[in-house]
């Protein structure tokens, strides 16, 4: 069963002290964490809900060469519970399955954060529904030894969003997402496998203001490994390692002002770009017949520049309403 390609709009301003002046930077929408083991693997057709929930905390703050700001107090965090809702019908499209899904999302923490140049506490922070991810156009392929995805998605501004508020929980522009993902079996009984998942994000300008935040590419991986729990595999365990990697890969656009009167602005697209680097461990508790998974993963950031670094904790279950219903296994 598919885990992952669970989006929230995210947009954090962290403004980066490096004395006597400061620096700041708009990262993306895309939240790393949300593949793994099965990038690419294709639900059965039917209703598939899922429920990912998603926690970052960050206690470290790095600069354009990935070193630590000295300094630098408090924690930037934030919890987010997404809900994926797929349908896929049992009519195949182009050879493969058309598999189109949304995410609705709700979140707790100030995802549009002003970390300062002495702190990276947010200061408080808001909750509730933040934006929606959409893609209309996914195709999935079961091919001989991989499953395959590709697709387009959107992501709506629908969390609360105000420039300038501490309670923000919306990005405040709209996106364009480029998205695949990969499954490829290593074992002929598809119990090893290496996955790949990746993201191009497209972004709009920031509501409110004349900001508008470089895209970004994800990149998202995991190596995985089927044990049978019981021997008529009506119980599976995948064990697995995972990572992912994000990059800013254009400049920002606008200018940001960073301290009161005499007020100063600095163009964004004189900031560097923004990169972050995690891996990690992902345990998937499997039951076949009833199509349900369970999952958790852990990620440790291990390189970060021009923004926070630090970790990773994703936990949730995926759950298939088949459609038609499958025939009973006839008895002897």
């Amino acid at each position: 069963m598919r885990l992952g390609n669970l989006n929230i709009g995210v947009l954090a301003c962290i403004v980066l002290a490096v004395a006597p002046s400061a620096l700041a930077q708009q990262k993306g929408q895309y939240v790393p964490g949300q593949f793994g083991l099965n990038a690419g693997v294709i639900p059965d057709p039917g209703l598939t809900y899922a429920n990912l929930a998603l926690n970052y905390s960050a206690s470290q703050l790095n600069d354009a060469t990935g070193n630590h700001i000295s300094g630098i107090n408090g924690t930037y965090s934030f919890w987010v519970d997404e809900n994926v809702i797929y349908y896929v019908p049992k009519r195949k499209f182009l050879g493969g399955y058309f598999m189109p899904y949304v995410v609705l999302n709700y979140a707790n923490g100030e995802l549009v954060a002003n970390i300062t140049g002495t702190s990276l506490s947010s200061g408080g922070g808001g909750s509730g529904f933040a934006d929606m991810f959409v893609e209309p156009l996914n195709l999935g392929w079961h091919l001989k030894r991989a499953d395959v995805t590709v697709g387009y998605a959107f992501t709506a501004p629908t969390g609360r969003f105000t420039a300038g508020a501490s309670d923000n929980v919306g990005s405040g522009y709209w996106g364009n997402n480029i998205t695949s993902g990969t499954t490829l079996y290593i074992t002929k009984n598809k119990a090893t496998t290496a996955n790949l998942s990746m993201d191009w994000e497209v972004h709009g300008q920031k509501s409110g203001t004349n900001i508008t935040p470089g895209q970004a590419f994800s990149m998202e991986w995991g190596f995985g490994q089927v044990l049978p729990l019981k021997k008529d595999f009506s119980r599976l365990l995948q064990l697995g390692l995972v990572g992912y990697d994000q990059w800013q890969v254009s400049h920002n656009s606008g200018t940001l002002t960073i301290a009161p009167p005499p007020v100063p602005t600095i163009p964004l697209s004189a900031l560097p770009f923004y990169s972050v680097h995690a891996i990690g461990v992902q345990s998937n508790f499997i039951l076949p017949a009833k199509h349900l998974t369970a999952f958790f993963k852990y990620y440790d950031e291990y390189r970060a520049l021009a923004r926070p670094q630090g970790r990773t904790i994703v936990f949730g279950f995926s759950w298939t309403l088949q459609i038609p219903k499958a025939p009973a296994p006839k008895t002897p």
